[in-house]
């Protein structure tokens, strides 16, 4: 491997550690051109919910052509995103793969086009596209520079996934909370109700879940509304057929 593959993957390495999602992406559209011979503009496209977005680019030529292939809804970058493998586009003067979008990009001096899909499509689908400038007849982007691309497309994809774990992580972690305020509240409302009607507190809890049912509100809801007016002093008739407790008595 070329000695400037190495430090740029050296340099993805450190950044993975301790930089935003952003930057990270960034850094490796840079890296790529500046250390893959035959790439001139690369840019990242990710999929959510089935629709291509550009999220990063180095020049105006890699962005402006993603577009073009949204907008037609084909093309080399649409088809390695969504397939999670390699698409090359070796003569943009001669393709029917993409006829469309090879007539813009030879139009714009496009030679050739990589786009490598990121190697986990299950997790994050996405794709780098390295864009080519070159006159006709020209050789295509080589298969090392392939080969350099998708090592690239390794770190943006271990990038987006430390991303979603950390987001499913603090997910987990608020629903965690949101549980332990729930429990807590409805032990609260419990505790108003086995005062109130000298029950137990399963009879407590059966009260609560049926107030929850007839008022069709959550049961925290309901409990949390029980102990408001617990403490203001104003503990509705909770006794079977009662109105709703809070919200649902104003329905």
């Amino acid at each position: 491997m070329p000695l400037a593959l190495e430090a740029a993957f050296l340099e993805l390495g450190r950044l993975l550690l301790d930089q935003p999602l952003s930057a990270v992406l960034r850094r490796v559209a840079d890296l790529a051109v500046e250390c893959v011979d035959g790439v001139d503009d690369v840019s990242i496209t990710l999929l959510r919910k089935g629709t291509p977005r550009t999220v990063v680019f180095h020049g105006d030529l890699a962005a402006d052509l993603d577009e073009r292939q949204y907008s037609l809804g084909y093309g080399p970058c649409v088809a390695a995103a969504q397939a999670g493998g390699t698409v090359r586009l070796d003569d943009t003067g001669h393709d029917d793969a993409f006829p469309d979008f090879s007539v813009a990009a030879a139009r714009r001096g496009v030679r050739s086009v990589v786009a490598v899909g990121l190697p986990d499509p299950g997790r994050c689908q996405g794709a780098i596209n390295a864009y080519h400038l070159a006159a006709a007849g020209a050789p295509p982007v080589s298969a090392q520079a392939q080969r350099a691309l998708e090592l690239f497309a390794q770190y943006a994809a271990v990038a987006l996934g430390n991303a979603a774990a950390l987001a499913e992580a603090g997910e987990r972690a608020e629903n965690l909370q949101i549980a332990m305020q729930s429990r807590a509240v409805i032990e609260q409302a419990k505790g108003v109700l086995v005062a109130r009607h000298a029950i137990s507190p399963d009879d407590a809890f059966a009260r609560l879940a049926s107030l929850s049912q007839h008022s069709n509100r959550k049961l925290r809801h309901v409990a949390q509304d029980l102990v408001a007016a617990a403490v203001a002093g104003t503990v509705p008739d909770t006794e079977p057929g009662a109105e709703p407790v809070g919200d649902g008595a104003r329905r």
